[in-house]
């Protein structure tokens, strides 16, 4: 039985994971399908946009990542000073760029005045997005869900796109971290997409 997501990331341990997420069955996230002819390889580029956009709103950053063409990778550091450093408004503004919130958080956001009672409430929920913010199943769920969307429009079809669960790896110290830099940006060269990592597109260099 797999374990639970918190009892396999541990900040205090290390803040680097190695993350996996890899498409259903024959879905493409990108390629060309050798059935049908169809070529997905614009796809390359929604993942590459929102893996690079989600940082400007997580307390999270990219390391590396790779974009294949039925899984991706990415190294992600997750960075608990910056939520910790976040104001109250950072953390709502954060959070709205990725969903509606509630009317609290709207008026917070407009400097309505609130009531002691609707203060405390409105706090219970900064504490929890700022917690979501600096969370690496949030920032997969989040960049998921959006080419899931995408994909499944442009397929003219509903379900599932990815896999139940992304794989994540913790990366104990500088060594490990290293390594799986080096393996994911070697991951498009094993695949013949590319020569070298330094030809190949849709990865970091860092």
């Amino acid at each position: 039985m797999p374990k639970p997501r918190k009892q396999q990331v541990s900040v205090e341990a290390t803040p680097f994971y190695h993350c996996v997420s890899r498409c259903v069955r024959r879905a493409f996230l990108c390629g060309t399908d050798s059935v049908s002819g169809q070529c997905y390889e614009h796809r390359r580029s929604w993942l590459e946009e929102r893996i690079l956009a989600l940082p400007q709103i997580f307390a999270i950053q990219v390391a590396a990542y790779a974009v294949m063409s039925n899984h991706y990778h990415v190294v992600l550091f997750v960075d608990i000073k910056q939520a910790q450093a976040w104001s109250d408004m950072d953390v709502v503004q954060r959070w709205h760029q990725l969903f509606k919130g509630n009317v609290l958080s709207q008026r917070f956001v407009q400097e309505e005045q609130l009531a002691e009672a609707e203060q405390q409430r409105l706090k219970i929920l900064v504490d929890e997005w700022r917690s979501r913010l600096s969370d690496i199943s949030w920032f997969m769920r989040v960049l998921n869900e959006a080419i899931a969307r995408e994909a499944n429009s442009e397929d003219g079809c509903s379900g599932r796109f990815w896999e139940g669960r992304f794989k994540s790896q913790a990366l104990l110290d500088e060594a490990a971290l290293l390594s799986c830099m080096a393996y994911v940006d070697l991951n498009p060269v094993r695949a013949g997409i590319a020569e070298t990592p330094e030809k190949a597109d849709h990865i970091t260099r860092r």
